[in-house]
């Protein structure tokens, strides 16, 4: 039996893209660190289970992720996936899980780690910008890149255009990782994953597009 576990904070669209996904796997469940997260309703309302470990009861990020691997291993996932999850997770926490904790991330991973992606993309006027799933490692951000998705960036755009536009690939790119993983088909080593019986096309990607 495959099993995946889901971790949320808020709305969870990127959990909802996964449960959309029609994924191979037997058993999925949704755990919020909020217990007011609109996606744990969206989550019920599809039938699946939920769980909350609410950051707000516990002292110290140990305790709260201690109490959050508990939880977690209750049910044996084959991995983790991090949706949206506002947490900074502990260095145990994650070699706990290491190479069965994954993450989308807005950017163009290595560039634009942390918050505000896109603010700070437009800011530093780039052409280009996406986003990127990654394993979790305990340097933020900077985990072995599984697939990443790039959208041009325009002249007129702003923070909330250039968000949605990125978000609609990450909806894209987290169930095709997940997927991957799932069958079998991820490779990692060292800081260099490889997916296998993959068709690898010679595309490239202008912005702006080139002109004759």
């Amino acid at each position: 039996m495959k099993t995946l576990v889901i971790l949320i904070s808020g709305r969870g669209s990127n959990m909802r893209a996964l449960l959309e996904a029609e994924l191979p796997v037997d058993r999925i469940i949704v755990i919020s660190s909020n217990p007011n997260a609109e996606g744990l309703k969206t989550a019920a309302d599809k039938g699946v289970q939920t769980a909350c470990i609410n950051r707000q009861t516990f002292s110290d990020r140990l305790a709260f992720d201690t109490a959050l691997s508990d939880e977690i291993d209750r049910y044996r996932p084959d991995l983790i996936t991090l949706a949206g999850f506002m947490r900074i997770l502990t260095d145990d926490f994650v070699f706990r899980y290491h190479r069965r904790l994954m993450n989308i991330h807005p950017s163009l991973l290595p560039s634009f780690t942390g918050l505000h992606t896109h603010r700070r993309a437009l800011h530093d006027g780039v052409k280009i910008h996406g986003c990127t799933v990654h394993f979790v490692t305990p340097e933020l951000d900077h985990g072995p890149i599984v697939i990443q998705a790039a959208v041009p960036v325009f002249s007129n755009d702003t923070e909330k255009s250039l968000a949605e536009r990125v978000l609609v690939q990450e909806h894209r790119i987290y169930p095709q990782a997940v997927r991957w993983f799932l069958q079998g088909r991820i490779k990692l080593s060292a800081n260099t994953v490889t997916i296998t019986d993959t068709c690898v096309h010679n595309s490239v990607i202008y912005s702006p597009e080139l002109q004759k």
